[in-house]
């Protein structure tokens, strides 16, 4: 094995958490989230000679996660609009906490999942623990714009979760 594939594997296994928690957003079907997962390692494979060192791998990650997820909902939201659904799609979740936070978590995943494309992104960086400065980086707008779209797209999902407990 040489350089690179070691690189490119130890990169792989210190970043899995990031591709899994943007094709989880992006994906619906465990098929679709298999496929997509795939789809990113591939992209972080070709990608890896055009690394820039003025960015952490996580900030590279996430680009490459992202571009690629946005893609890829879009392939398949074009794909899935000709085709007729046979069983309704029920997302079930193993959680060990508290039935009502389980609920409450569930139920912002899918509030998450129908947010547009750039605010799914922007609200997952930042749920993510990401700064605004990163995630301006990782999206390629500006700082001030991030924190203006993540505090409206908090005040969206928050309107939500009161439609909801009402």
């Amino acid at each position: 094995m040489n350089n690179k594939e070691k690189d490119y594997l130890y990169i792989l296994e210190s970043h899995k958490k990031i591709i899994f928690k943007v094709a989880h957003n992006y994906c619906f079907k465990e098929e679709d989230k298999d496929d997509l997962i795939q789809e990113i390692i591939l992209q972080v494979w070709l990608s890896m000679d055009n690394f820039d060192n003025k960015h952490k791998w996580s900030t590279w990650i996430y680009r490459i996660a992202l571009n690629t997820s946005i893609s890829f909902y879009r392939k398949n939201k074009k794909r899935e609009e000709k085709t007729i659904s046979l069983a309704p799609a029920i997302e079930v979740q193993d959680l060990s906490i508290d039935d009502n936070v389980a609920d409450d978590v569930i139920l912002l995943n899918q509030f998450i999942r129908e947010l547009r494309e750039l605010d799914r992104a922007l609200i997952l960086l930042h749920l993510d623990g990401l700064t605004s400065r990163e995630i301006a980086e990782v999206i390629n707008i500006s700082q001030t714009n991030v924190t203006t779209k993540i505090s409206r797209i908090k005040t969206i999902l928050k309107e939500k979760f009161n439609q909801i407990k009402k």
